[in-house]
């Protein structure tokens, strides 16, 4: 207790001193710069010493040397000289690559226009920023310039994309593998514990869903097992399963289906592959889904399908909240339009269009919509505005389906193309950004509408939908 009451009077005494000090010298000090010199040493903002280069930048800037030279003619004359002796070098000194041979007949005209437009380049080079250079190919693997070096060059390229492309199939047998030996008939493997889960309805969706892509890389062994599987298992399951999501069942099971029919030799369909069964069973299976997914909509007063539908009494469920979501409505109508065209029946393009019609007509923010719907109202809910989950595929669907419907400006669907564009012009304005200081591009979110605060979260479906 001593020894720190003497330190505190110590301190005390010190600031007493100061403070008569400073009293008594405010007249020599009124002239003085408001630092000491010290300031010019250290960087109080960050509270670290200076860098050498910001040492020596702060004292010229700080001296009197900063107003003899610039007051100097001299220092000017010779300040302006060294500029223009720099920019003369850069406009007429020419690189290697720009000397004419003996051989080489140019006229002076066109050899001084190359020299100032080589220099001009050069000097551009000093503003921009260096440019992200693209994947190169090894030493070893680039070609010479004559005929021989091309022919060598391709056939490395197509040896490296075979190779490739067997690495991906290797890679999709080998998850497949793991499926059917663990989880065979379940949506979903779970890799660690090895068990199979339903959380999509217990349709099978990586089944139905590996399908198209085992028939795309011709593995007839993937495809026999999956296509036996759909043919003696899925129709027994859709007459029987409770509830599950339009959307999800949509994309995965109906488009899964309808792209096996299509691969397999369907109507208007390519015949890639003879495993597995006929294109028919594909289709019919689709149509008894989709009769059921139609509930969805009927079930609902507007034109804004519920977002769940009970499977095994054809019934449409609206979620917990009473909302749909936006993506998920407007994500419907490739599949839906495609069943109709291959089966004649209008009744599903009919019913999915009906959505598209309906949200042509709602107000937006140049051109961009909020994630949430009302299926009771009809009307959009809330003023979250992004490209993410429950707005991604939204935009995306504007321009698929009008390439899908012929994409011509004169046909009843030009008005998808044309709230593509407004939307598009929409994100520009609203929702891209760049980063800072590195001025990366993105797209980021308006989660509180347009009077709200602006986020720069960008996930990996608005990569998707960009």
């Amino acid at each position: 207790m001593v020894e720190q009451s003497c330190t505190i009077t110590t301190v005390a005494s010190k600031l007493v001193s100061a403070t008569a000090a400073g009293a008594g010298q405010s007249t020599s000090m009124s002239n003085s710069l408001p630092y000491s010199k010290k300031d010019v040493d250290y960087d109080n903002a960050k509270f670290r010493h200076r860098s050498f280069s910001k040492v020596i930048t702060q004292s010229f800037l700080t001296s009197n040397r900063k107003r003899d030279c610039f007051s100097c003619s001299t220092g000017k004359f010779l300040l302006l000289l060294l500029i223009f002796g720099v920019a003369y070098l850069m406009l007429t000194h020419t690189s290697p690559g720009d000397v004419v041979s003996k051989d080489q007949t140019i006229g002076n005209r066109n050899r001084e226009g190359i020299s100032i437009t080589n220099g001009a380049g050069r000097l551009k080079k000093l503003w921009r920023r260096a440019p992200r250079l693209p994947p190169r190919l090894p030493p070893d693997a680039k070609g010479t310039n004559n005929g021989i070096g091309h022919a060598t060059e391709n056939r490395d390229a197509r040896t490296m994309w075979i190779t490739r492309k067997q690495k991906v199939k290797d890679a999709f047998i080998h998850a497949w593998s793991g499926y059917k030996k663990y989880a065979m008939g379940h949506d979903e493997l779970m890799p660690l514990s090895h068990h199979g889960t339903d959380g999509l309805g217990g349709l099978g969706a990586t089944v139905v869903d590996a399908l198209d892509t085992a028939m795309i890389m011709g593995i007839d062994e993937v495809v026999a097992e999956a296509g036996t599987w759909i043919e003696e298992n899925l129709s027994d399951r859709i007459s029987k399963k409770g509830q599950v999501n339009l959307f999800e069942t949509t994309i995965r099971v109906l488009g899964g289906l309808l792209s096996a029919y299509h691969l397999s030799g369907g109507e208007k369909g390519m015949n890639i592959t003879h495993a597995g069964p006929k294109p028919a069973v594909y289709l019919e299976t689709a149509k008894n889904l989709a009769d059921r997914l139609l509930s969805a909509f009927t079930a609902s007063p507007t034109a804004i399908p519920f977002s769940d539908v009970i499977l095994h009494d054809s019934s449409g469920r609206a979620a917990p909240g009473g909302l749909s979501s936006t993506a998920e409505v407007s994500t419907l109508q490739l599949e839906f339009n495609y069943l109709s065209s291959v089966s004649g029946d209008q009744k599903y393009s009919l019913e999915a269009m009906k959505v598209m019609d309906h949200i042509k007509t709602l107000p937006k923010t140049e051109g961009l919509v909020p994630i949430y719907i009302s299926p009771h109202s009809g009307q959009f809910s809330g003023e979250n505005y992004r490209l993410g989950s429950r707005g991604d595929s939204y935009y995306e669907y504007l321009l698929k389906v009008w390439l899908q419907s012929g994409a011509s400006r004169d046909s009843n669907t030009s008005y998808l193309y044309d709230m593509y564009k407004e939307a598009m012009n929409g994100v520009r304005h609203l929702l891209v950004r760049k980063t800072i200081p590195n001025g990366l591009v993105f797209i980021g979110e308006l989660p509180y509408g347009l009077n709200g605060d602006f986020s720069p979260k960008m996930d990996h479906l608005v990569c998707c939908t960009s």
